[in-house]
């Protein structure tokens, strides 16, 4: 029997107590569900492009072609019963959990679907309260910009038969969703720069395009188109450039342009949009002055969707030249080398980047698998090369994989390639710095990074690889220098960067330093153990044993497998007791370990 592999939203429901209901009067119950399932589910359904895969009694297993066509169904279909319930008693309603999972499934010859998608839907499904709808945290990243419900976050969840734990958001539909207010000009978002912009260097933000495609799954498109100019502009030496991370915080935000500017520390902001419908696609872009307001440079570009890269190569050297740069001969070569030459590929591997950036265990199969599609249609794209590469590092370093070390391995002959593909290509030098990194190779890492920094000055992953690079090298200090550039090229950066802050810190011997920025990084996320962890090692060594007891016990508690022993092996520090300083502070915060 043939099958195939591939990403489904999957839709999980049954009746709530059907055994209950069938056993009071099970020729009525029968005779209820057929009828709902004939006007009420089954139009509802089509109507929004599901398939319904096989029906088991009262339950149904049902895939949509996106996550959003799965939850409109869901939500809609909930609502209905709503009104239907109506001043039915309670022991005679029928009423249906759902449960939806974004992930992998097997299709098999018949049209029949199988593996974790389908069980993670299912687990979710069986964890739903009745009326409510269950979603994995990689289907609810999909929606949530787009829900008029209020999500629950039910946090990490332990599924029956499920290995790892996984967020889940609930929906439960009658709850009125209370109107969120304008965000106001004294929000964070507005917050000034934390540290100051480069002296002598023009200054740019590129903010998110706006999707004006009339379907919500097109976003990433967009994203894509915005992240890609970033990314271009970022090769060049002579512009200091926000990263995405901070640029994209703005999205759909009640923020001024004068504002962002303010925030992130720059005199120039590019704004634009994009609409695309069938084989054509029309980009809009603007280029601010935020010292005036005044529009420096506009444009619309009306084109084939082929013709998608020579828009985005327009709009870049229309920016230089708005911004009167002096290119060398090696910059303008770069900014038009790696496309890829096949649309549909780039349209993969912007959805393989967008699903990667979740850093989880489905994520990453996600994106290894889209990445995989891309190059199947162009097998010369070094990005995608490039983005499969670290999946396989990741799965390493989480140990996702059943075999981590192969899975290092791996990733490093693929970084390998990718970099002999293309050596002017920073992707493949951002791969095999990571990959060289964990595999204790810090001299080909180190000279991996400078590489990668010579072809993309502006790369926070690049400067962000050095920094933990550093630490792992025994060079704290210039690691704090290299997370200060950082901190100027993203100044929202993410929660990770106060971990690396304080393992440089703690390397210092700087350990109130440390725990001050540990602390940071909990008010932004209170679930990682790695930050407990170093804070207990940081408490044992300033004598503060309850403290690091209390600290560790948090570590536990959010991963009771947390394991010193598995840190020591992995963790690619070149002096050993530069890991052991770590379990000595444990120790001496009384802990046994």
């Amino acid at each position: 029997m043939s099958e195939t592999r591939k990403i489904a939203a999957i839709l999980v429901a049954d009746v709530v107590g059907y055994s209950r209901l069938a056993g009071a009067d099970e020729d009525r119950i029968l005779a209820r569900l057929r009828a709902l399932r004939s006007d009420l589910i089954d139009p509802t359904i089509a109507v929004h492009n599901g398939r319904v895969v096989k029906r088991t009694g009262d339950g149904s297993l049902i895939e949509f072609r996106s996550v959003v066509d799965a939850v409109r169904c869901a939500i809609e279909v909930q609502s209905a019963m709503l009104e239907r319930n109506a001043g039915v008693p309670q022991d005679r309603r029928i009423e249906f959990r759902i449960g939806i999972h974004l992930g992998d499934v097997v299709e098999e010859s018949d049209g029949d679907l199988m593996g974790d998608g389908v069980n993670i839907a299912s687990r979710l499904e069986g964890i739903a309260k009745p009326g409510a709808i269950c979603l994995s945290e990689d289907a609810y990243r999909q929606v949530k910009a787009r829900l008029e419900l209020p999500p629950t976050d039910l946090g990490a969840t332990q599924l029956k038969n499920i290995a790892e734990p996984i967020r889940v958001y609930s929906l439960q539909v009658g709850i009125v969703a209370q109107a969120e207010p304008a965000i106001p000009e004294t929000s964070v978002l507005a917050e000034p720069s934390v540290l100051p912009p480069v002296a002598g260097k023009p200054s740019i933000a590129v903010l998110a395009f706006n999707n004006m495609s009339g379907d919500a799954e097109q976003e990433y498109f967009s994203d894509g188109i915005s992240e890609d100019i970033i990314t271009d502009l970022s090769r060049l030496s002579e512009l200091h450039v926000i990263a995405r991370n901070s640029s994209f915080v703005y999205k759909k935000a009640a923020v001024s342009v004068p504002e962002v500017a303010r925030a992130l520390g720059v005199r120039y902001v590019l704004e634009g949009s994009v609409r695309k419908a069938g084989n054509r696609v029309r980009v809009t872009a603007q280029l601010i002055d935020a010292s005036n307001g005044g529009h420096v440079w506009a444009s619309r570009f009306d084109r084939d969707l082929v013709d998608i890269f020579a828009v985005q190569d327009e709009i870049t050297q229309e920016i230089v030249a708005a911004l009167k740069l002096k290119l060398t001969v090696g910059d303008k070569d770069r900014l038009t080398q790696g496309r890829a030459v096949n649309v549909e590929a780039y349209e993969f591997y912007l959805r393989a980047r967008e699903r990667a950036s979740a850093h989880t265990s489905n994520g990453n199969i996600a994106a290894r698998s889209l990445a995989t599609a891309a190059l199947a249609l162009d097998p010369g794209y070094v990005a995608a090369h490039a983005l499969i590469s670290f999946t396989h590092v990741l799965d390493y370093v989480n140990a996702w994989s059943p075999d981590p070390e192969r899975s290092l391995r791996i990733g490093r002959e693929l970084a390998q390639q990718a970099v002999e593909m293309a050596e002017e290509q920073p992707n493949g030098h951002f791969a095999l710095v990571m990959a060289s990194m964990w595999s204790r190779q810090m001299d080909r890492a180190r000279a991996e990074v400078q590489r990668g920094l010579a072809l993309a000055p502006n790369s926070v992953d690049l400067h962000m690889a050095k920094a933990h690079m550093q630490i792992f090298s025994g060079d704290p200090a210039d690691a704090l220098e290299t997370l200060d550039v950082v901190m100027r090229l993203d100044p929202h950066y993410p929660e990770v960067l106060l971990q690396f802050r304080a393992e440089a810190l703690f390397s210092l011997d700087e350990y109130q330093q440390a725990i001050d920025a540990i602390n940071q990084r909990l008010e932004r996320n209170p679930q990682s153990e790695t930050a407990y962890a170093l804070l207990a090692s940081c408490y044992g060594h300033l004598g503060r044993p309850e403290e690091s007891r209390l600290a560790w016990e948090h570590a536990l508690q959010i991963n009771p497998g947390f394991s010193v022993e598995r840190r020591r092996r992995v963790l690619p520090f070149r002096n050993p007791n530069d890991f052991e300083r770590r379990v000595e502070g444990l120790r001496k915060g009384g802990l046994t370990v």
